[in-house]
């Protein structure tokens, strides 16, 4: 099984608010329609909510709590412009011809001091097993603690890799991988939890509005979940043209995340 997100650096203009890539939603939906026709299996994909949900998230502080009118009208202005991206995203996979269901997080999504402790998979693995493949999406969440918050792809996608057998998990953003130096360009080509430390300095957030912690929180997460999971391999890599056809194919290149050998 797979896992793949398409990142909000990738799929929409994070400089500014509410700007989808169509043209680049429709090349990743044809590259994933063509691996499917070749390939069939169980895929399930998340996208990031990039200048949609991020900017609204980063104005009204929804992922550090919510609990006032002014916060749940917030709250509510997130999820909706978070769905409008994701209806997007559906409808270029459904055009491409990808049996695609969408899922909302918010569904379900239970949340405890921003930490996600319950989410409903029952019509995800139905999807799973139908052939079909889930769409799920960073999202708005209920907390016992806070009110409400923000759940990232990766949470998401963390969550899930504890009850279904993923094996791989494809991250596919704007950028090369994760950069030792992003004035460089150069590319940490892997990373484990021991080699972290090392690297982590020069490791940065997001360009654009991004309020769950850019490609350093993103690398924290990844490196959370194969330590959970030692046989879990995770890559970080471009979505630019072609490159998510040969990510799909096995041979991602950009950045992998693992567990250290035992």
């Amino acid at each position: 099984m797979l896992f793949l997100k398409l990142g909000g650096s990738l799929i929409t203009d994070k400089t500014h608010d509410n700007t989808p890539r169509p043209d680049v939603i429709r090349r990743l939906a044809a590259e994933i329609a063509a691996h499917l026709a070749a390939h069939p299996g169980p895929v399930l994909i998340g996208h990031g909510s990039g200048s949609f949900g991020h900017a609204a998230a980063k104005r009204y502080g929804t992922r550090d709590g919510v609990r006032s009118a002014q916060d749940w009208r917030g709250f509510a202005e997130v999820s909706v412009v978070a769905a409008r991206l994701n209806r997007l995203v559906a409808d270029a996979l459904h055009d491409a011809g990808v049996p695609v269901v969408g899922v909302a997080p918010s569904a379900s999504a239970r949340c405890e001091d921003g930490r996600l402790v319950s989410l409903d998979t029952r019509l995800i693995r139905a999807a799973l097993e139908h052939g079909l493949v889930p769409l799920v999406m960073g999202d708005v969440a209920l907390d016992d603690a806070r009110g409400g918050t923000i759940v990232s792809t990766e949470e998401v996608f963390a969550y899930l890799a504890g009850v279904l057998p993923v094996q791989r998990i494809l991250l596919a953003g704007e950028t090369g991988g994760v950069y030792r130096d992003p004035a460089r360009f150069d590319v940490i080509t892997r990373i484990t939890p021991r080699t972290w430390a090392a690297v982590q300095g020069g490791v940065g957030g997001s360009h654009g509005a991004d309020v769950t912690g850019g490609m350093a929180g993103k690398v924290r997460d990844m490196l959370n979940l194969v330590s959970a999971h030692p046989h879990l391999k995770v890559w970080i890599f471009s979505g630019a043209d072609g490159n998510l056809a040969r990510a799909l194919a096995g041979a991602p290149g950009g950045t992998l995340v693992e567990a250290d050998p035992a």
